[in-house]
């Protein structure tokens, strides 16, 4: 992360264990196809505590990384995680701001950004300072979900006014919780080339049962849950109009409820040539 920041989830232990399993569920789904050469250098910004980045190693182990993240607490964590799934991994961890790398120009052939951008007060900024690290025609992935693309069954206006609360919290603090539909035209706007954004769509039911505690409870809901004090504070809702959201939102991990949600993943290059 970085100090222009909006991260309305904190820095608990229960945060840290959510993140873990947000990207342990949603591994196949969003990491699918992202992998790099053997000695290519790739810069992950925003590693926080290495969930993603577990899975960055174990695509491409030949490949030469280094982990940003601002908080230092963060990437120690992120540092022990890795070295126990990775004793080798070639990952160099470094404390600093996105806004203001200490690398010189064209450092990175590859630069890999997940759930960073919609925690920024300045997302377009931070995707100019990335391609200026990139090297020609190196390559830049981000993901991004869109709170706006959760919808389940049965429905509850008290479930969705629950994660209204969590979005409009995160608008208050100067991020985007939608910003999943808005990559293309940031991507493009910040001077990047062949722009591919695709949709990658979690839907759980009954009949995933992983995917239900993995993603819809352990991850959505337990995020939504989060919000649940500053919520009250806010005067977005009453205790028991929230109480009764969260309650809806559990509801849907039952037999028969179902639950959907986008993510968004852009692929974009430098442009120019180079090697690497």
């Amino acid at each position: 992360m970085t100090t222009s920041l909006a991260y309305v989830h904190g820095y608990s232990a229960d945060e840290a264990r959510r993140l873990g399993d947000q990207a342990d569920t949603l591994a196949a789904l969003l990491h699918s196809g992202t992998s790099y050469p053997a000695g290519s250098r790739v810069l992950e910004v925003g590693c926080g505590v290495g969930a993603q980045t577990v899975h960055l190693v174990t695509a491409s182990p030949q490949a030469e990384f280094v982990a940003v993240d601002v908080s230092a607490t963060s990437l120690a964590e992120a540092r022990d995680r890795v070295s126990a799934h990775f004793p080798a991994a070639r990952v160099r961890w470094l404390r600093a701001d996105l806004f203001d790398l200490p690398f010189p120009d064209a450092s990175f052939d590859h630069v890999f950004v997940c759930f960073v951008l919609e925690h920024l007060r300045a997302p377009h900024r931070a995707l100019t300072a990335l391609r200026r690290v990139l090297r020609p025609g190196g390559t830049l992935t981000v993901i991004e979900g869109d709170h706006g693309s959760a919808f389940f069954h049965p429905d509850s206006a008290y479930a969705r006014a629950a994660v209204d609360c969590q979005v409009r919290l995160q608008s208050a603090a100067g991020g985007d919780a939608l910003i999943g539909r808005a990559l293309h035209p940031l991507l493009t706007d910040a001077g990047y080339e062949e722009v591919a954004v695709r949709p990658y769509t979690v839907y759980t039911d009954r009949s995933r049962p992983a995917l239900v505690d993995g993603f819809t409870r352990d991850t959505f809901i337990a995020m939504i849950e989060s919000v649940r004090d500053r919520s009250l504070a806010a005067g977005l809702m009453t205790a028991a109009d929230f109480d009764r959201g969260v309650a809806d939102l559990h509801r849907t991990t039952a037999r028969d409820g179902t639950f959907h949600y986008t993510f968004f993943k852009a692929e974009a290059m430098k442009p120019g040539t180079g090697a690497g």
